[in-house]
Order: structure tokens, then sequence, then C-alpha cells
């Protein structure tokens, strides 16, 4: 009999074991049944290609997504990454190995290749279960670079891959399907998930929180009918709307307080908590509050 008061250990990383989700005509995802560091994959149809967004953390959930994509199409596929954090791209090797091409922008492979060796030791000191995941992973030199835009055509299909500067990280890109009107987002949304802060000076203060405010608008302006965050359920164009709200609620709370830095999150957290009950993850609340009391006192 297992003891119910006891602590759970908690789930291994890894994308589910269930058929991918169609959430637009041809356009699918791999929900990430919201066990922390899964993140939603995405899997776009054209008639000559497929395009695959993310991977999952490490060569076993790389070897699932490819897989599932396989079940869907035998047509030569794409991979792109939203971003360099490990439990989107670090799967990438299964891609590269199975002659798949691979496209990111050129800030997103500049910070993998600034701080994804980092990146993947922090990861691994998370525990057993996220270290056996990361085991074996290789870094991958992708077949394609560009800045901001590129389009991909599919076939009867059109993708944009759209990078609008630094916020969550300096290379968060976006995927838009401009007929379809799906947009996958990385981690520049969440839904039910307080918005992930990767806020850890000296090693990494490539988050702006105004910028991703004004990118977020930038999103609005897409007017996508279906968003797919980078974890939590796909949702509609009011997610956008949320996180923005949210992201300007911490902002203007962190400008109107006063104090030092610990007295200010010390204040400021648990109402913050209060207000959004139902949102997973409070422990990216205060890293919030730390990277907008920098940018108010910069």
């Amino acid at each position: 009999m297992t003891d119910a008061t006891a602590p759970q250990s908690p789930p291994s990383p890894l994308i589910s074991d269930v058929p991918p989700q169609e959430v637009a005509p041809g356009v699918y995802v791999i929900p990430d049944g919201r066990v922390p560091l899964v993140p939603n994959v995405g899997i776009v149809l054209g008639e000559r290609k497929a395009l695959v967004i993310d991977t999952g953390m490490g060569p076993e959930n790389g070897r699932r997504v490819l897989a599932r994509a396989r079940s869907l199409t035998d047509k030569p596929l794409v991979l792109t990454i939203t971003h360099f954090h490990p439990e989107h791209g670090y799967g990438a090797k299964a891609f590269a190995d199975a002659g798949v091409r691979i496209v990111y922008n050129q800030s997103q492979q500049d910070e993998l290749d600034a701080k994804g060796q980092g990146y993947l030791e922090m990861f691994r000191s998370f525990g057993d279960a996220v270290a056996e995941q990361l085991e074996g992973v290789e870094f991958v030199t992708p077949d394609e670079l560009y800045d901001d835009r590129l389009t991909l055509d599919l076939g009867a299909l059109r993708v944009e891959l759209l990078h609008f500067g630094l916020a969550h990280t300096r290379g968060d890109q976006v995927i838009f399907l401009p007929e379809q009107r799906v947009l996958f987002a990385g981690d520049l949304l969440e839904n039910r998930i307080f918005p992930i802060f990767p806020w850890f000076p000296p090693q990494d203060a490539d988050v702006d929180g105004s910028l991703w405010i004004d990118v977020l608008g930038r999103l609005e302006e897409l007017e996508p009918a279906v968003v797919v965050p980078g974890h939590g359920e796909v949702a509609g164009p009011e997610l956008i709307g949320r996180v923005s709200s949210y992201l300007q609620d911490v902002r203007s709370r962190v400008r109107s307080a006063a104090g030092a830095l610990d007295e200010v999150k010390a204040t400021l957290e648990p109402g913050i908590r209060a207000d959004y009950p139902g949102w997973d993850a409070p422990e990216w609340i205060g890293l919030a509050i730390e990277c907008f009391h920098a940018e108010h006192n910069g």
C-alpha cells in the first residue's frame, strides 16, 4: 500500500505515449499532459513535406517525437525548435541522425552555442529522472539559419518562422500558419502556468519582461484562432492577453513597491500567488519580480 502522505517523485519528463491531436486540418499537437519539463510538440503536414516543432528533452524523447511524426506521414521532414532550452530541443540528434533538415534562427543558435552546455549541466542537477533523459545528448548543427523571418512551403501549406527579438530568451521563435490561423508560441506563452523567467544572473540574464510584453502585442496582431503554448493546454487567442496582463500586473506592482529586492519579493509574492489561483509553478513568480526589479532599477 502506498502512503498517500509520502512525497511523490516527479514524473519522468517523457513525451506522452498518446496519438497526436489534430487542432486544425493537417496540424497536430502531442500534448504535454501538464508534465513538468515536457513541451507541447507540433507536427504540421503539407503535401510535400512535414514540419516538426520541438523534440522534448534528450535522445529518447527525440526518437518518440520522430516516431509520432512518422506515424502521420512518410514525406520528408523539417525540424525547428522554439528556443534553446533543453526540454524543447535537446532531442534534435535523433532527427539529424535520420537525415531530417533542421532550421533555427541565428539568435537561437548563438544562444545555444553560448549556453547549451551550461543548461545541460543545470538540468542534470534537477534529479535522476531528468538526468536520465539527458544521457547521450549531443548538440547538432542546423542545416539552415535565418535572421528574423523565414517562410516554409510544405506544399499547399505555408508556414512562417518568426523571431521578434529578446523576450523569454534571445532567440524565441514562433511558428505561424497564416491560412489555418494556428500559432505555436513556445515559452512566450504558458496556459495556467506562471510564465517561465530564466533569470539566473550572472550566468543568464537574457530575459526582458517589458520586451516580452511588446512581443505578445506582436503575436496578437497575427490574429491567431488556435494558440499552442509551450506548456499547458491548447487555447484560443485570449491566452495571449491573459499572459500579457499577468506580466503587466507584475511589472506594475514592482514599479510601485519600495525597498530592497528581498523586501519587495517578500511583500509581493504572496499576493500575486493568491490572485492567480489554479496556476502551476509559482516558483517563477519570484524570478519575474527579480527581472522587473532589475529592469526598473537598472
